[in-house]
């Protein structure tokens, strides 16, 4: 051999000399020989992709990467799915529920808006510009100006009414209590409703201020005079009821949002009012100051929240365990005494045979039997057998043939 030759090599096939890789395989799967099922029933209920690299593969065939390549992928969930998860119920009552207090700021605000409310009823006692601008208003007729929309407002006012949305947010505030296992969303409803209910009630009567339908006198402030508008009480429920969706939000940005619709649905349902005529607008502008007054009052109502709250759970706790504990030991009933079958003297019932099979018991019908040999094959119009001269009744001698 030169030293330039190059010595013969065996060719090598490094198919067959590579370390071939193992079955891939799908935790908790076993067995895909012919008896087991297809692929499509193994991998059924879990996010995949399938790619068939060979056409040919039999059904049930094993799992490798020559055949089936399945890559698990993870659903991406869209906002619909994302607000159906919101509607389920929490394991457990979250850590931290925010609750507002009685910072320096809603101070600040509390101090403005009373004072911006003492100004307006002293506005209107002393009969100033606010009541001749109520006057000018009214005399205006918007409900004459714009009467395209009437019937649109005699339904947006129905916003401000107590009764249904008191309603459509207890709804609301009763599903976010279930979620988040706190009764404080309807405590804090049912709260702020009794302050709208003592406050603005006591406002009404107490000045007795009449409406725009029954003014008496032109110029006049209506004062006193037994009415009950002022302040507007539609305009006040609409900003408390709506108002306390935002008070109880969750997230800043959530409040932010509420607190934006829930002005804008106070200011439409006060003005409102004042195009079909039944306030005056300094009643609107009352109205909507006694709602702002509640909300920035009601975190000095939390502790009260959350003592009732404490005490509505226990009680609630200390039912279950009763209900529990009755439900443990089970109704109680008189004891049953067995007595001994003492001095019984029907005989014992004979032994049935080995080989003879035992009867059904049979149940006969209610009143008096026969047996079968005293039954008379008879019809009720007659006997079924045709009349015979040589045959004669049971229990007589026929004669002698002859």
């Amino acid at each position: 051999m030169s030293g330039g030759e190059i010595p013969h090599q065996a060719p090598v096939n490094e198919f067959k000399s590579a370390k071939k890789p193992p079955p891939r395989t799908i935790e908790g799967i076993e067995g895909h020989g012919p008896d087991s099922p297809g692929i499509e029933i193994l991998l059924r209920g879990i996010p995949h992709h399938i790619v068939i690299t060979k056409t040919l593969i039999r059904r049930g065939s094993a799992l490798t990467r020559c055949n089936v390549d399945w890559v698990r992928t993870e659903r991406n969930h869209t906002r619909l799915d994302r607000v159906f998860a919101r509607l389920d119920r929490e394991p457990e009552r979250p850590a931290l529920i925010g609750m507002p207090r009685m910072s320096r700021h809603r101070m600040v605000l509390f101090g403005a808006t009373l004072a911006f409310y003492v100004a307006i009823v002293w506005a209107v006692v002393i009969t100033s510009w606010l009541v001749r601008l109520d006057w000018q208003v009214m005399f205006f007729r918007p409900y004459q100006q714009w009467p395209e929309l009437h019937a649109f407002v005699d339904y947006y006012v129905v916003l401000g009414q107590r009764g249904p949305t008191a309603v459509m947010v207890a709804a609301w505030l009763g599903w976010r209590s279930w979620r988040q296992h706190t009764l404080r969303p309807l405590l804090a409803l049912g709260v702020s409703l009794l302050l709208l209910n003592v406050t603005v009630g006591a406002a009404k009567y107490g000045m007795g201020r009449l409406g725009p339908h029954y003014a008496t006198e032109i110029g006049s402030n209506e004062m006193w005079l037994g009415g009950d508008i002022f302040p507007s009480g539609h305009t006040a429920n609409a900003v408390v009821t709506w108002g306390i969706l935002a008070y109880l939000a969750s997230t800043p940005r959530a409040r932010r949002w509420l607190s934006a619709l829930s002005a804008v649905t106070s200011l439409g349902v006060g003005l409102s009012t004042v195009y079909i005529g039944t306030h005056w607008l300094s009643d609107v502008v009352l109205g909507w100051a006694a709602g702002l007054l509640i909300l920035l009052a009601l975190p000095w109502f939390e502790p009260m929240i959350a003592r009732i709250e404490t005490r509505v759970f226990a009680l609630r706790d200390r039912w279950r365990a009763r209900r529990g504990r009755t439900a443990a030991a089970g109704p109680v009933g008189r004891p049953v005494v067995l007595k001994p079958l003492a001095g019984r003297t029907d005989q014992a019932p004979e032994p049935v045979a080995a080989g003879r099979p035992s009867r059904s018991p049979v149940y006969l019908a209610p009143g008096p039997h026969t047996t079968r040999a005293e039954r008379s094959p008879v019809t009720p119009a007659g006997s079924r057998r045709p009349p015979h001269p040589e045959r004669h009744p049971r229990g007589t001698t026929s004669a002698t043939r002859p």
